[in-house]
């Protein structure tokens, strides 16, 4: 079931005439060459291709390619509005929105390799403890004298979110020899997970982790999950790393944690405000990695492709791929 709008919006009165479409997106340049090079049939238009929401036709539009923070500021006036394809994996600022008259799909199958090379990328890092192998190459004398470090083999890594991110996790784990579990709200087995916890279970999910690593939704359920509660259970060695959303930390909680110990670091890519101020204390803990939300970014050409095959679907009637459930957030 498509929410909010009836799946008969998608049957077409002209089916010969191209269909008119509007990018609006930092990125509209490179969308605009992506699509025209994918459009070789001419299957459809550009009418608008614009980061500006004013330059849009509001009353005429009927599929937007678009940054959610972009078409928030129209959405609610866009009255001819059948579908819009988010260029982003999150959708708050469109959730927010009063208009739901219309199918709101999100992007899945995009960063599934620039997460994993970003989170394996840091376990690495902590595993091998390549800080301190560098301070040693600086040091005065003694630079022979090794520093402390493990390995990912026979480490539990616990992930909070089972989507597509999480399952593409599980080669990589494998190959290292991990453990994954996983937390999500049913609780209900995974494939490639040795065990799978309900929210409820957080405790039991925590204690056993070596590295947590959150790829949570924007929903009700996920705000403020990664508090000190999670931070009590987990044993003193772990390492945090949230590329899923920033409302999901407890920000002072963290910040209590590793100040008493009880975690050795956190590796953050979103943030509850963002830009993070330069004077939040995040910037300056010695314990915390900051990233510029830069974990998984959106490749134009990617989107495009993923919008595309979406649009050859529409055209023919059939089902949208990553329909956005409005009620639940993803």
């Amino acid at each position: 079931m498509y929410p909010g709008r009836r799946k008969e919006i998608f049957t077409m009165t002209c089916p010969n005439t191209p269909i008119e479409i509007v990018i609006l997106s930092e990125e509209h340049t490179a969308y605009r060459q992506a699509l025209q090079a994918l459009n070789e049939n001419k299957h459809f238009v550009i009418r608008t291709a614009t980061n500006n929401p004013e330059e849009v036709d509001v009353r005429n539009t009927t599929i937007i390619l678009g940054d959610p923070h972009l078409a928030a500021k129209i959405i609610d006036d866009c009255s001819a509005l059948q579908w819009l394809q988010s260029g982003w994996a999150g959708v708050t600022p469109l959730l927010r929105a009063k208009n739901r008259n219309y199918i709101l799909t999100g992007v899945k199958g995009v960063f599934d390799m620039q997460m994993r090379e970003y989170i394996f990328g840091y376990l690495l890092y902590f595993s091998r403890n390549i800080a301190d192998f560098t301070k040693a190459a600086h040091r005065s004398e003694h630079k022979w004298h090794k520093p402390g470090h493990t390995y990912l083999k026979g480490k539990t890594l616990g992930v909070l979110g089972a989507g597509s991110i999480a399952s593409s996790l599980i080669p990589v784990a494998q190959a290292f020899e991990m453990n994954l579990v996983g937390l999500r709200k049913s609780g209900h087995p995974q494939p490639g997970f040795s065990a799978m916890y309900s929210n409820e279970q957080m405790p039991k999910f925590a204690n056993q982790c070596d590295y947590v690593v959150s790829l949570l939704p924007d929903t009700p359920d996920t705000i403020g999950i990664l508090n000190k509660g999670l931070f009590d259970a987990l044993p003193d060695h772990a390492v945090l790393i949230n590329a899923g959303r920033g409302n999901a930390v407890v920000e002072q909680d963290l910040l209590d944690a590793l100040d008493n110990h009880q975690l050795q670091a956190a590796v953050l890519d979103v943030f509850e405000q963002e830009p993070l101020p330069d004077t939040h204390p995040f910037w300056h803990h010695p314990n915390i990695h900051v990233t510029q939300h830069t974990a998984a970014t959106s490749i134009a050409s990617d989107i495009a492709h993923l919008f595309y095959q979406n649009l050859q679907r529409y055209t023919q009637g059939e089902d949208l791929k990553y329909v956005i459930d409005f009620e639940q957030g993803y």
